[in-house]
């Protein structure tokens, strides 16, 4: 027995004499050792990403919603400010990393609750019951919103309300973004067999259910046309109230067929709408549907999807609906993924572009938002500002090559100030001079739920038990192979970086993460 005993001490020893984990753990790794054993590094950075999950600084425990990010003290790096204030497209990032840890993934527990793991999916489902209470609470307050989420004010009281610009209006895409988050979250509830995830199913799909009524006479204005942004004559009015008005707000239509295209599914799917209105919908889309070749020295033309600014954003929907289960669909994403990883290396550039908050300024306030960042080439809209680069703009490449996006991710936070003790920094100017001292859901878990792989498996699952999977690849297909009969560049293999961020004299790690 003495044996036995000396093996359990010497073993709680070495636990008490390990080493604390680093925040600033990023430069410590070779890049060889990432593209060699991602695994390691990836469960590093799922813990101090993990850290960013906490009240007052990504969202309110008392109600469950999210904050849309927290600005950082430009010395220390702790949270100071936090904008109190959110928007359906952060609350979609929180249920897909919630649905992970319901389906038990260790991944998504060492983000969650890497001290006691086991625990993860308990507490992913206890803040999604509070969630939908406070959902219900909102739309019995505000009623004209149909079940929708608006830009909230999410301040401690309760209920929520609209933030002051957001009054009476209502947006499409975010609420896209959040539906085919919740719809997969139901999946991974419904797989567990206790009592409580299957009331909790079945109270997000009653939320479902509900805005499947409301959605057609809130968004689709005829002929193929939703509305981008919806004015609503009274939020406090119910739906169908006399003197209820709905109506497209200016000339903005969500025809786009990046992001845009996850709300166009679900009025597709369950909007009531008719197999005219259905068939004007993708055609009014087609337009903005285009095949363009992008060109660089040295490189044989890559066939890619023409983006908006060919910012890593507009893969959103890649991340949650089963797009990647059509070979086409596969092979295009792949060869955007070419584009975007080469046209940062041939440019010798140290990171990848995608819309995201500015630098902070010397009092530690955000400049502005630059949404305009993409590749102009191969762009809509060519005129950009690219002097600020992003880690989540690796979340696209992350969901078909682990290693390659874990290696732009590194090149990125290994710049001084891109980490700190809540995770990667927001972003960084390309010569190195300066950060966005701020972390938000857009920045950090757009990362961590690709590195997760995304909820596409959820999302098709359901989608067969709803026997609308087959109409979704059948229609998808269609499209598609309108506009791409032929696709050049497959042989490109996707870049790694080889140049670093500048270290700038004047700039100084966070003092709370060194």
């Amino acid at each position: 027995m003495y044996w036995r005993y000396t093996y359990c001490f010497c073993l709680f020893a070495v636990a008490l004499a390990a080493p604390p984990r680093k925040c600033r753990f990023s430069p410590s790794y070779p890049l060889s050792s990432v593209l060699t054993n991602p695994d390691r590094y990836a469960q590093d950075l799922l813990f101090w990403e993990g850290k960013f999950h906490q009240n007052d600084v990504s969202y309110n425990t008392a109600n469950g919603m999210t904050y849309d990010g927290t600005l950082l003290d430009p010395t220390t790096g702790l949270a100071t400010d936090k904008h109190p204030f959110s928007v359906a497209s952060k609350e979609a990032l929180q249920v897909m990393i919630y649905t992970h840890a319901i389906a038990g993934d260790r991944q998504a527990a060492e983000f969650l609750a890497p001290e006691a793991p086991s625990t993860a999916s308990q507490v992913a489902i206890d803040i999604l019951s509070k969630k939908l209470e406070t959902y219900k609470t909102f739309n019995s307050t505000f009623p004209g919103f149909g079940g929708f989420l608006p830009w909230f004010a999410n301040d401690g009281s309760t209920p929520l309300a609209p933030t002051w610009d957001w009054v009476n209006r209502v947006p499409a895409l975010d609420n896209g973004e959040y539906i085919w988050a919740i719809y997969g979250a139901i999946e991974a509830l419904n797989s567990r067999s206790d009592l409580q995830s299957r009331r909790l199913a079945a109270g997000w799909q009653g939320y479902l259910d509900y805005i499947k009524t409301t959605a057609k006479k809130i968004f689709y204005a005829g002929a193929g046309r939703i509305c981008a942004v919806t004015a609503i004559a009274n939020q406090s009015l119910p739906i169908n109230h006399p003197q209820q008005r709905y109506s497209c707000e200016g000339d903005g239509s969500l025809d786009d067929p990046y992001e845009g295209e996850l709300f166009a599914w679900f009025l597709h799917f369950f909007g009531g709408l008719s197999l005219l209105d259905k068939r004007s919908v993708w055609e009014a889309k087609r337009p903005k549907l285009i095949a363009v070749d992008y060109q660089s020295a040295g490189l044989p033309n890559i066939t890619v999807q023409k983006g908006f600014w060919f910012s890593s954003h507009e893969n959103w929907k890649f991340m949650e609906m089963p797009y990647l289960d059509i070979p086409l669909l596969k092979r295009l994403y792949t060869n955007n993924e070419r584009a975007r990883t080469c046209n940062s290396k041939v440019n010798r550039l140290p990171g990848m572009y995608a819309s995201i908050n500015n630098v902070t300024d010397a009092s530690g306030q955000i400049i502005g938002y630059i949404s305009n960042a993409g590749i102009p080439s191969i762009a809509q809209l060519p005129d950009q500002e690219l002097d600020v680069i992003t880690p989540y703009s690796v979340f696209p490449v992350m969901l078909i090559d682990k290693r390659v996006g874990l290696a732009w991710w590194k090149n990125m936070v290994d710049g001084k100030k891109m980490q700190n003790p809540y995770g990667s920094t927001e972003s960084t100017r390309v010569d190195g001079t300066a950060v966005s001292s701020f972390v938000s859901w857009d920045s950090k878990i757009t990362t961590v739920n690709a590195l997760l792989g995304g909820v596409q498996s959820f999302v098709a699952r359901k989608m067969r038990r709803d026997g609308i999977y087959d109409e979704f690849i059948t229609i998808t297909q269609q499209e598609y192979s309108r506009v791409f009969q032929h696709l050049s560049g497959e042989e490109v293999q996707l870049c790694l970086p080889d140049v670093e961020v500048p270290r700038s004299s004047e700039l100084f790690d966070f003092t709370g993460c060194t």
